[in-house]
């Protein structure tokens, strides 16, 4: 097994007033060589966004961007006309291919939005850009996987331009799962949004991430007293953790 561990207070930092950002990889004016992506991905962002403020019309080429509110909402616009609001318990993924704007504020004038910002770099070059939005139960993902992007839409899960998977778990204290590698030559980054677990010998808090390939299957335990909520991203690895 090939691991690596980022913990939360490790993430480089972005503070606009407005934004406040945790980078787990470099981003903009955050630079480590050492955290340029875990295989093809190459963004994940934990972003708060101050009511009524956020992100101006901007442009994307070439690029699987997918994000996840964690609490409040988004309201998206972009240049394929789609006017979307995006809440918590929903997921939106964005083709960038040949190339799109979009501009992503907080949907509240009173209320923090708190969101993912992931970017997975594509399988396929100048594709047409495309954009889908769906709401997950929650319930499906109690003790147990619940796959929520595929590289073949199964099991009502999006999908995106690449051989990745997302899946979601949320698991009572003392419970166990197991993740089970589904690509070929892939490794998992595993993200925990709450709670703490134990997974491939180490102990992980909030927002601490490990990531892991060489290995068809992982156990994941959750520890402390309460429930742990996870998010694993399965994408193309080689040998060598980046």
């Amino acid at each position: 097994m090939n691991k690596v561990i980022h913990r939360a207070d490790s993430r480089g930092a972005a503070e606009h007033g407005w934004l406040h950002s945790k980078h787990s990889f470099s981003f903009a004016s955050y630079y480590n060589p050492e955290r340029m992506g875990f295989g093809l991905l190459r963004v994940l962002n934990d972003d708060l966004v101050e009511p009524g403020a956020g992100f101006p019309t901007h442009p994307h080429q070439d690029m699987e961007i997918i994000s996840i509110p964690l609490s409040g909402s988004l309201r998206h616009q972009d240049s394929m006309g789609n006017v979307h609001q995006i809440s918590a318990g929903e997921i939106q993924v964005m083709s960038a291919g040949t190339g799109i704007t979009h501009s992503e504020y907080n949907g509240s004038n009173d209320d923090p939005v708190n969101f993912l910002q992931i970017w997975v770099q594509p399988k396929l070059y100048g594709i047409e850009p495309r954009y889908a939005q769906q709401r997950f139960d929650p319930a499906q993902r109690q003790n147990r996987l619940q796959f929520v992007i595929t590289t073949d839409a199964r099991e009502d899960a999006m999908q995106i331009n690449q051989d990745a998977w997302f899946a979601l778990s949320d698991l009572d204290a003392g419970n166990s799962i197991k993740y089970q590698l589904q690509g070929q030559g892939t490794g998992v980054y595993v993200f925990v949004l709450e709670g703490q677990i134990e997974v491939a010998g180490e102990r992980l808090n909030k927002c601490d991430a490990i990531g892991v390939n060489g290995e068809n299957k992982i156990e994941i335990t959750a520890l402390g007293n309460g429930s742990a909520s996870i998010l694993f991203i399965e994408i193309p690895h080689d040998d060598s953790l980046l």
